[in-house]
């Protein structure tokens, strides 16, 4: 099917869907989980020949990590689906009313946003993940996987569709793109598309936002940082280390930079070098760094490279300030992180670092939809209007503005027969 019949196609769908009532909704999702797990070997079969395939494609090794779909990854999906069922439906919130005369009465309402375009390389889940959050907030999905993934995501795909068409929501909500061509002509649609996600490289995310008249709400890189303050626990400096870079090495929240106040440097990077090297880390450090470890030399691409692989680059600064510069210099706004137990430094390291998610005291894989109790995320933006962060239902609603009345008139107001009140009202919407 021609990618502008289906967007039209999806158009029609999404106004169904943005009415339809939260019950359907979440049976639909209910079901989707029920198929999932009863077509999981049909699912981790097709996923293994797309992994066979990438590896004798000689694809990259964190891109062959990103693509595995097994049993602990189904589980996560499976709860989270769960837990998107139990939370409160987005649309149809109101978040302000106002009278702005007796009888004359302003509300602004949760809406869908409608459709939204989602260009994804390597991971299949992302794939359920996303479909679930646009169903729940009531926006129909044109989908974009990696070939990598092509086998993986077609099966998910028809899986969530049967169980979704089960549930009464129109076939049309949900789409699957499958060529680089359908790509460039979706990028064209700004007539039915509404936003683009696109979640890969920086060179990928690059394009797609100079190459479309939609909007683009993503993160081009994850490129996050952990500053070690003078006043850091250096116990629990090493274990935020740790999980921050190894826990898993190839997602966007991964540590790839360490930061390290000087006068703690001499006795936290050796233990650092241990740890880190247990778990087969490379360590590329600047002149300071290499005067206390043995290690390679960190370069200024290195500060601005998102590895995805076990790689940490590691440089010592003088103070706070000149980490806070560091992060605001070479980060992508992503996820940042202090370890201090100066209370002081941890506020002015809060406030200063201009990210999206900015932590204390605890690891930079934190920064996820399911962990923050968002159900899940579509992706992490690193934009300032509309939603940052872990973006999960309430950055996939917008809002419109709903005016009742009983047969006023602009005439009465600029011709002074009546006056405005705008008085708060605190009630919901109803008419």
């Amino acid at each position: 099917m021609p990618v502008e019949l289906m967007a039209q196609n999806a158009k029609k769908a999404a106004i169904e869907l943005g009415g339809m009532d939260t019950d359907r909704k979440n049976k639909a999702l209910a079901l989707i989980a029920q198929k999932l797990n009863q077509k999981r070997e049909d699912i981790f079969s097709a996923n293994k020949q797309d992994i066979e395939r990438s590896k004798n494609e000689n694809l990259p090794d964190p891109l062959i990590k990103r693509l595995k779909f097994d049993e602990k990854k189904l589980a996560d999906l499976l709860d989270g689906i769960k837990s998107l069922i139990k939370m409160e439906d987005p649309v149809g919130k109101t978040l302000l009313s106002t009278e702005l005369d007796t009888g004359l009465e302003l509300y602004r309402v949760s809406c869908p946003i409608g459709i939204i375009g989602i260009i994804f390389e390597s991971r299949p889940d992302a794939l359920v993940q996303i479909s679930a959050l646009c169903l729940k907030s009531g926006n129909a999905v044109l989908l974009k996987g990696g070939k990598e993934a092509a086998l993986t995501n077609r099966i998910l795909y028809e899986t969530i569709l049967s169980a979704t068409r089960e549930a009464g929501v129109p076939d049309a909500w949900i789409n699957l793109l499958e060529s680089r061509d359908e790509v460039s002509e979706l990028l064209k649609l700004d007539s039915y598309v509404d936003l683009i996600i696109p979640r890969g490289s920086n060179e990928f995310v690059r394009y797609i936002m100079e190459n479309s008249r939609i909007p683009v709400m993503g993160h081009a890189d994850g490129i996050c940082h952990c500053y070690i303050d003078k006043d850091a626990d250096v116990e629990k400096a090493v274990s935020i280390v740790v999980d921050s870079k190894t826990q898993y090495v190839s997602v966007c929240n991964a540590l790839e930079t360490l930061l390290v106040h000087e006068s703690i440097a001499g006795t936290i990077l050796p233990l650092l070098k241990k740890e880190l090297e247990e778990r087969n880390v490379e360590i590329r450090g600047c002149e300071k760094t290499r005067a206390i470890i043995p290690c390679s030399i960190a370069t200024e691409e290195d500060w601005r490279t998102e590895y995805l692989d076990y790689i940490l680059s590691v440089r010592v600064v003088e103070s706070i300030d000149k980490a806070i510069e560091h992060i605001n210099t070479y980060g992508s706004g992503h996820t940042d992180a202090i370890v201090s137990e100066n209370r002081a430094n941890i506020e002015k390291f809060m406030n200063y670092v201009d990210s999206g998610n900015v932590f204390a005291n605890c690891s930079t894989r934190f920064a996820d939809g399911f962990r923050y109790g968002l159900g899940a995320e579509v992706g992490i933006s690193t934009n300032k209007l509309h939603a940052r962060g872990p973006v999960g239902l309430e950055g996939l609603v917008t809002y419109k503005y709903k005016l009742v009345g009983n047969g006023h008139i602009v005439a009465d107001y600029a011709e002074k027969r009546r006056r405005f009140t705008h008085r708060p009202l605190n009630k919901e919407f109803k008419v």
